[in-house]
């Protein structure tokens, strides 16, 4: 985006620094903390929201990204009368933690704090805004990568193989956190299944979070640990994507994963659970198999997958022709940010 038309300021609900500060502070934006989600908290919450606009009639506009916790933004900004307010979804459901009740309370307030709905996709637009309003006010904002870093590269490929001992191998990939949501457990068993019918199968994984160590454990009681990667976190995913040959997320929940757009951009043949919008399938290359199958099912939509030709030099241009290509999407907020902050 041009800093010179459209800068941004950051509302933070944590006291502690984040891992953005500084590239956020060195591209002139400020960062505001606020007192926190705590209810008890909710009226200090909507001042100290008034207080930033009061004092900076230079922001024109609020756009939420934390779901149904944005309702103390939204509603701060509404009640300063700030003319646009947007709700942003990004998932098709509200994991059950300590915040869940109140989270759950909150959302059914989000369409009417918000002038403006958008989401990720369509499945994360109804769940967060009704179907209604939806249907009536949302507008998808695609959730777009820099696709030129994740086409095929066969030397990249080459490469990586080399480097972790993965030539021969058969590289079935994941890229998710370590969490409930991305179902890691389904993935062992249906990895575990498919290993027997291809003896030099691996499963890479990258990620981290609160389940690895779990998953590590179950890995070893099914008796895959040995072909299984942990490799963590990974500054250059893309070039892992090279090493894949088949990428598979069977995860309970998603709103349109950013991975899903990624792994079709590098021209790999994806396989998603049901419980993943069919939205994403952006490629010829894709497929979503029902939680509900076996994991038998889902070894053989692997081996199908892996037995179809795939071109992986086209990646890039179905990326791009389904509007996932950042610069374009990056035009095209910059615009709606532009032409919305006249509103009064």
């Amino acid at each position: 985006m041009d800093r010179d038309r459209v800068q941004f300021d950051f509302i933070v609900n944590k006291a502690k620094s984040g891992d953005y500060d500084d590239e956020i502070l060195s591209m002139g934006g400020r960062i505001f903390r606020s007192p926190g989600l705590n209810p008890l908290h909710y009226p200090e919450y909507l001042r100290f929201v008034g207080d930033i606009l009061k004092n900076s009639p230079d922001i024109r506009i609020l756009h939420a990204h934390n779901e149904a916790m944005g309702l103390y933004a939204l509603n701060g900004a509404k009640k300063a009368g700030l003319g646009v307010r947007i709700a942003h979804a990004h998932n098709t459901r509200i994991v059950r933690d300590y915040k869940w009740l109140l989270k759950i309370f909150c959302k059914q307030f989000l369409a009417s704090s918000a002038t403006d709905l958008w989401s990720c996709g369509r499945d994360a637009g109804i769940y967060f805004f009704g179907r209604k309003n939806w249907e009536n006010r949302g507008m998808i904002m695609h959730n777009a990568i820099e696709t030129d870093r994740f086409a095929w590269s066969p030397d990249a490929r080459s490469a990586m193989r080399k480097q972790y001992g993965l030539e021969n191998k058969t590289v079935v990939g994941h890229v998710g956190r370590f969490n409930v949501q991305k179902n890691h457990a389904r993935l062992l068993a249906v990895f575990s299944e498919y290993a027997k019918v291809n003896e030099n199968a691996v499963l890479l994984l990258i990620g981290e979070g609160e389940q690895e160590e779990k998953m590590k454990n179950m890995a070893a009681s099914l008796g895959i640990y040995g072909k299984v990667i942990f490799a963590g976190l990974q500054s250059n995913v893309n070039e892992w994507y090279q090493a894949m040959d088949v990428f598979v997320m069977p995860s309970l929940f998603e709103g349109l994963p950013v991975v899903g757009v990624e792994a079709q951009a590098s021209g790999l043949p994806c396989i998603f659970s049901s419980a993943v919008t069919d939205e994403i399938l952006l490629s010829p290359f894709s497929c979503r198999v029902p939680l509900s199958a076996s994991d038998k099912k889902w070894a053989d939509a692997i081996s199908s997958a892996l037995n179809r030709p795939c071109d992986r030099t086209s990646g890039t241009g179905y990326i791009r022709e389904a509007g996932y290509d950042i610069a374009s999407e990056a035009s095209r907020i910059q615009e709606l940010y532009i032409s919305m902050s006249d509103r009064k």
